[in-house]
């Protein structure tokens, strides 16, 4: 049975996926697909997995993660299940942790080594969706300040602008705890909005297109922002409509730099570390691409003013 994680990144429709695929359960077992999302990873089937407070039992924790996990995959492949697609997104971290540390996923690698270990070598596949650093930070904070954290400061904005750290730093950290797994690149531009696209891209099925444009945790616009929030600290929002772009322009423009940079890296090929998903609606062009037009857009001659006869 192919085991695929999808790990999120969080901020990058992970939550509409999950809807996506729960809403399409029944018809997606038709085709040999599993599904776990975080209605079952949070009910206690990862514990044990990450290291934390734990009640003094005498039990070793791992082991009995791996247990769990061992006894639920031969469930799904008894059942008929081929490929089996378990999405959490918390696997690789919070968002919490990357605004309070200033930093993106750092301690990715030893998150998912420790996955690996409790897959027990099962897991064959790991998709990653990722998006430009100013929109993801961006989403990040307006998520963060609309469930009660502070307004980032002058000094914090440079900090996560000028942070050197980018998704080609969580994708190497991953591919190095993960050797043995392919690892997919899905940006969000290409399917945020598409789930159904993500899904053929990871598994080649036919991806049902019910409940595809679900919409689930989407940033607040400014109006709501400020209406959410104590009429103290909405003070400190900009005034106007649409959507709050806490990075100057100076700072976006890195950002936006940093994360080109790291498409043009996975487009040339990641060092064989990962692949760019590529949109299964969209056909490559041939050994022999269709010519353009070579002509101006309109004839030379209606634009030149002829000479007179004398």
């Amino acid at each position: 049975m192919k085991v695929i994680l999808h790990t999120g990144a969080h901020r990058c429709a992970t939550t509409s996926f999950q809807e996506y695929m729960r809403h399409n359960a029944q018809a997606l077992e038709k085709q040999g697909i599993g599904f776990w999302g975080p209605y079952r990873t949070r009910n206690g089937l990862f514990h044990g997995i990450q290291p934390g407070p734990a009640p003094v039992s005498g039990r070793n924790l791992v082991q009995r993660a791996q247990g769990r996990l061992k006894i639920q995959m031969a469930d799904s492949s008894g059942k008929g299940t081929r490929q089996l697609l378990v999405s959490e997104e918390n696997m690789i971290g919070s968002v919490r942790q990357n605004l309070r540390l200033g930093d993106l996923y750092g301690g990715v690698g030893e998150r998912m080594a420790r996955f690996s270990q409790a897959f027990g070598g099962a897991v064959t596949d790991v998709a990653l969706s990722i998006r430009s650093l100013d929109s993801y930070w961006t989403s990040a904070l307006a998520y963060a300040v609309a469930r009660g954290h502070k307004l980032p400061s002058a000094a914090t904005l440079e900090r996560l602008a000028q942070s050197p750290r980018s998704w080609r730093d969580v994708i190497t950290d991953i591919a190095a705890a993960m050797p043995d797994v392919n690892l997919h690149v899905l940006p969000f531009e290409t399917f945020g909005t598409r789930p159904e696209a993500a899904l053929q891209a990871l598994t080649g099925i036919d991806a049902p297109r019910t409940h595809a444009r679900v919409r689930l945790n989407a940033s607040l616009c400014l109006q709501d922002l400020r209406a959410s929030l104590p009429s103290r600290v909405a003070a400190g929002l900009p005034d106007g409509a649409g959507r709050w772009r806490p990075f100057d322009d100076a700072q976006a423009a890195y950002l936006r730099e940093a994360y080109a940079d790291d498409i043009m890296w996975l487009a040339g090929g990641a060092d064989g570390l990962a692949s760019l998903a590529q949109d299964p609606e969209k056909q490559a062009a041939g050994t022999n691409p269709p010519r353009i037009a070579l002509t101006r857009g309109r004839p030379d001659d209606k634009q030149r003013r002829m000479a007179g006869s004398g």
